[in-house]
């Protein structure tokens, strides 16, 4: 017998009885939450050794309660999601935010107690990259990125970060960072606005990491020139990435002159991953090794020819792309190996959306605008596999709001 408490997060409740009986059979201790709400308070109260989340839940999904968690430091246990069918894109998201697994409902019994097995064996660790700056290759270019940042490692002086997106910038200012000190990467800078100084409070004596200051309003960039003027004061060592030309934008009077002057005494610029994509094969390797070392997925791996397809392609998306296209080949193909049409399958380039049908010119105007936006849900959340996170930037709705409108329209999500 075993004490270890089981957190089962899912508004369906057959789903929360069957797996409840289920694992209380096999001796664990079940706690029962039928929405986010209910995780939220559960959670807040006492840390769980694990928790089986549903993925579509009406109030929030599970993927936005997972990032929430892991933003607020409360994702000290393994989490394994659960949904339906044609979600895998969904659940490689919520791999990268830092789940443990994977389990496509209707679940297995077998599958459930074997990773649940496995979470529970696994702890606290969860699923993190080890990719590093040295990860990123071994070729001319890499060693000569390697070679400019060790150069400028102690200096004090902003640094700026040039490149495409993804392409590893925060591998470099991680590389700039001192061990046993703060590292504060926030997913926005709109608190430049307000309360410039919050961010150099939280990073003092470390390193604060802006990961997009290109695209960054009038008013933040007005508080980015601020902060700059404070640094010392805090002993923060500044490193910045944009992925746009802040000298062309500060040519046509779109940025401040004074913060590009300012930000572009120190510059380096981080390669696009298809100048060196001799070196793709080992990061590809080692993004899988990370997915089986977490358990996420079963011992795998590529074989030559698909490891020249990874290489021979272009990757716009650069390392997030290729990161987030090893795991979903991690987590879809079945077999030991993953062969070059996994690979190809995989790269694809996804079907135009299909036109929505219009509706006849005698329905009243809310009946019309109500057919044309369920035809038009319906064939987004296909198009785009069920991914409720693309489904919502498409349609340009936050999550929340997504879900209520799909209720509204009386579309049933496919998890259930």
């Amino acid at each position: 017998m075993t004490n270890n408490t089981i957190l089962i997060v899912d508004d369906e409740i057959g789903i929360r009885e069957l797996l409840s009986e289920i694992l209380r059979d096999e001796g664990y201790h079940v706690a029962l939450a039928e929405n986010a709400e209910q995780a939220r308070i559960w959670r807040n109260q006492t840390r769980p050794d694990l928790v089986l989340l549903d993925i579509w839940m009406p109030d929030t999904d599970g993927v936005t309660l997972l990032k929430e968690w892991a933003n607020n430091g409360l994702l000290t246990m393994p989490v394994v999601v659960m949904s339906g069918h044609g979600t895998i894109a969904t659940a490689v998201e919520a791999t990268r935010i830092g789940a443990f697994g994977y389990l496509e409902k209707p679940v297995p019994l077998q599958k459930l107690l074997s990773t649940v097995a496995h979470a529970l064996r696994g702890g606290q660790s969860k699923p993190s990259s080890t990719l590093t700056l040295s990860s990123l290759g071994k070729g001319t270019l890499i060693a000569d990125l390697k070679k400019r940042l060790e150069q400028i490692s102690n200096l004090k002086t902003p640094l700026l970060l040039t490149g495409e997106q993804g392409a590893g910038m925060e591998l470099c200012a991680r590389f700039l960072h001192r061990p046993n000190t703060p590292w504060i990467e926030p997913d926005t800078i709109t608190s430049l606005t307000d309360t410039p100084f919050d961010l150099l409070e939280q990073a003092r004596d470390g390193l604060l990491f802006l990961k997009e200051i290109g695209s960054s309003s009038e008013l933040e960039q007005k508080g980015l020139l601020q902060m700059l003027g404070e640094l010392d004061k805090y002993n923060v060592r500044l490193v910045c990435g944009t992925s746009m030309p802040l000298a062309e934008l500060t040519a046509q009077g779109d940025y401040n002159p004074k913060l590009y002057e300012a930000l572009s005494g120190l510059c380096i610029n981080v390669p696009a991953l298809r100048a060196h994509r001799e070196d793709v094969p080992e990061l590809a390797n080692q993004i899988l090794l990370d997915c089986i070392e977490s358990g996420a997925t079963p011992m795998q791996q590529f074989n030559t020819a698909a490891l020249n397809a990874l290489r021979n392609y272009d990757w716009p998306g650069n390392l997030m792309q290729l990161t987030g296209t090893v795991r979903s080949l991690a987590l879809t193909c079945t077999g030991e190996e993953i062969s070059a049409d996994d690979v190809k399958q995989a790269l694809a380039t996804p079907a135009p959306l299909q036109s929505v049908p219009s509706a006849p010119l005698n329905t009243p105007l809310r009946e019309a605008r109500d057919l044309f936006e369920k035809s038009y849900f319906e064939k987004l959340i296909d198009h785009e596999n069920g991914n409720m996170t693309r489904v919502a930037e498409r349609a340009g709705l936050e999550r929340t709001h997504l879900y209520r409108k799909l209720k509204l329209l009386g579309i049933r999500l496919r998890s259930h």
